[in-house]
C-alpha cells in the first residue's frame, strides 16, 4: 500500500481564523525532518483586523513561512523587518537562540484581506543545532518552477526533478507547491526520503489509496505515483530522518531534553535577545506544549 499513514489536522478556530496542526501528531512525531506543519486558514479578516503573533523564541530548528493569500510582517532579534508575500519564503534558523514576531502588515490590516498559507518547522541536525541565527528571505521569482505534463512546482526546499531551491539547509530535503491538472500523474522517487502529501484543494490518489482533504498521506518505501483525481493543490515534503529523535516543547526543539529546560530558564530570565521596537512579549506557559504561541485578535 503506498499510503502508510493518514494524519488528520486538528482545527480550532482562533477568534475566525482556522489553524489545522498536522504535525507532530500522537502516531507521528515527524516526517524527514519537519517536526511541525500547520496550515492556516483560509480565513478573511475584516478592514482593521489581522494576525499578532507577538514576539517568542526559538532554539534548534528552522521555521519556514509560505504564503498562498495575504501576507506576514517578519521582525526578529537580528534586527530583520520584511514582509512575506504569496509564493515567497522565509526561511529562520534559530539555531542557538532568536526572537521573533510576526504580524498583518499594516496595508492589508487596514484594507481587509484574505490568509492562507503553511507554517512549518525543519529540525536543525545535531551538529548544526547551536549554529548562529539567521534569517533568509527569497522572493517568489527566485524559487525554481519546474513544468511536467500536467504538472507544475514551485521547489521550496532541497533539489526535486532536477531542480535546485536557493534555500540552504544542512541535511536532505524535498518541499513543494504542486498544482496537477485532473488526471494526470507524478512519479514521487524513493530516493526522497521519507515523503507525505498534504492536498489543500482538490483531490487524488497515491496508488489505489485515496487522498483524505485535511490529512498528511505519509507514504511507504518504494516507487510512488500521485494521480489527480480533480485540479490538486498540495504539498510535498519530506527528507531523511535523522537517527536522534527530537523532543518538541513550546517553541524548542531538540535532540537534548536539558537543552530545552536551559532555553525555557532563559525565556523566563529574559536572556534572549529581544526584537527591536516591539514592547510585547509571550510569557512561558505554565505547561508548555508542542503549540507555537499565537495571539488573534
Amino acid at each position: 500500500m503506498s499510503i502508510i499513514q493518514s494524519i488528520a489536522g486538528r482545527s480550532r478556530d482562533l477568534g475566525g481564523f482556522s489553524v489545522s496542526r498536522v504535525l507532530p501528531a500522537p502516531q507521528r512525531r515527524s516526517l524527514g525532518p519537519f517536526v511541525f506543519f500547520d496550515e492556516m486558514g483560509p480565513a478573511t479578516f475584516a478592514a482593521g483586523q489581522g494576525i499578532d503573533v507577538r514576539p517568542h523564541p526559538h532554539i534548534g530548528l528552522a521555521t519556514v513561512t509560505y504564503l498562498f493569500d495575504g501576507g506576514l510582517t517578519h521582525r526578529d532579534s537580528l534586527g530583520t523587518v520584511i514582509d512575506i508575500a504569496p509564493g515567497a519564503v522565509n526561511w529562520m534558523t534559530a539555531g542557538q537562540g532568536i526572537t521573533h514576531s510576526e504580524r498583518s502588515p499594516h496595508d492589508l490590516r487596514a484594507a481587509g484581506h484574505h490568509m492562507h498559507g503553511i507554517q512549518s518547522w525543519v529540525a536543525l541536525p545535531v551538529a548544526d543545532a547551536e549554529t548562529a541565527p539567521a534569517f533568509v528571505h527569497h522572493p517568489a521569482d527566485t524559487l525554481p518552477v519546474v513544468e511536467l505534463p500536467g504538472a507544475r512546482l514551485t521547489v521550496i526546499a532541497g533539489t526535486m526533478f532536477g531542480a535546485t531551491s536557493p534555500v540552504q539547509f544542512p541535511h536532505p530535503i524535498v518541499y513543494a507547491e504542486l498544482h496537477l491538472d485532473a488526471g494526470a500523474s507524478l512519479e514521487l522517487p524513493a530516493e526522497w526520503g521519507e515523503r507525505g502529501v498534504y492536498p489543500v484543494t482538490g483531490g487524488g490518489r497515491v496508488g489505489d489509496a485515496e487522498l483524505i482533504p485535511g490529512n498528511l498521506a505519509v507514504l511507504g518505501d518504494g516507487p510512488a505515483t500521485l494521480t489527480a483525481t480533480s485540479d490538486l493543490h498540495a504539498m510535498l515534503l519530506g527528507g531523511a530522518p535523522f537517527p536522534e529523535p527530537r523532543h518538541i516543547e513550546w517553541n524548542f526543539v531538540s535532540h537534548s531534553q536539558e537543552r530545552i529546560e536551559q532555553a525555557k530558564a532563559d525565556w523566563r530570565a529574559g536572556r534572549f535577545a529581544p526584537v527591536p521596537q516591539e514592547t510585547e512579549f509571550i510569557p512561558l506557559p505554565e505547561t508548555a506544549s508542542p503549540v507555537p504561541p499565537v495571539s488573534y485578535p
